[in-house]
């Protein structure tokens, strides 16, 4: 018992000591992988909704609301501001002319999403907590990733709504 006892504490302080290395080293890290990650499905469900609703890219609920195809444009557009926010370099040039084309828009989905997901990966853990002007407001990098994150998801649930209404099963789904 006493050998058994013996061990377990053996074992019970080297999983102490090595917690607080592997908290402090996976943590930041973590913030950002899982940042990568979320932008990697919301990359594969709004990709896939492209394509499932292509034929209907103009509908939309009602007046002054946003069409499908806006919607889609819209999150290719906050893909380009927020990658550039987070890397540093001016989104130069005029807004583009929306895409209306179903295998346009997919693969403008999937680029947004890895040039966003590049942006994020070249994050230091400093720059995470760094200033940046996002819509007017200051902020710092992680409150911008964490606002559009957010509102893209938002957006997710609009455009699922929007294929459901349309009799549209996102693939996902099936």
């Amino acid at each position: 018992m006493k050998k058994i006892l013996t061990q377990y504490g053996v074992f019970a302080l080297a999983v102490a000591l090595m917690m607080p290395l592997a908290h402090a080293q996976a943590q930041p890290a973590g913030v950002r992988a899982a940042f990568g990650k979320d932008a990697g499905t919301l990359s594969d469900k709004f990709t896939g909704l492209a394509r499932v609703m292509s034929g209907k890219y103009d509908w939309k609920p009602g007046q002054g609301v946003r069409s499908v195809s806006d919607v889609f444009n819209l999150i290719v557009t906050e893909n380009g501001m927020l990658a550039a926010a987070l890397s540093g370099t001016p989104n130069a040039g005029a807004k583009p002319a929306p895409i209306t084309d179903p295998e346009k828009m997919q693969e403008a989905l999937k680029t947004s999403y890895v040039n966003l997901q590049k942006a994020i990966t070249g994050l230091s853990d400093n720059d995470l907590q760094a200033p940046v002007k996002l819509f007017g407001r200051d902020m710092t990098k992680q409150a911008a990733l964490m606002l559009i994150i957010e509102d893209q998801h938002e957006h997710l649930g609009q455009s699922i709504a929007y294929a459901r209404t349309n009799d549209v099963v996102p693939p996902w789904s099936k």
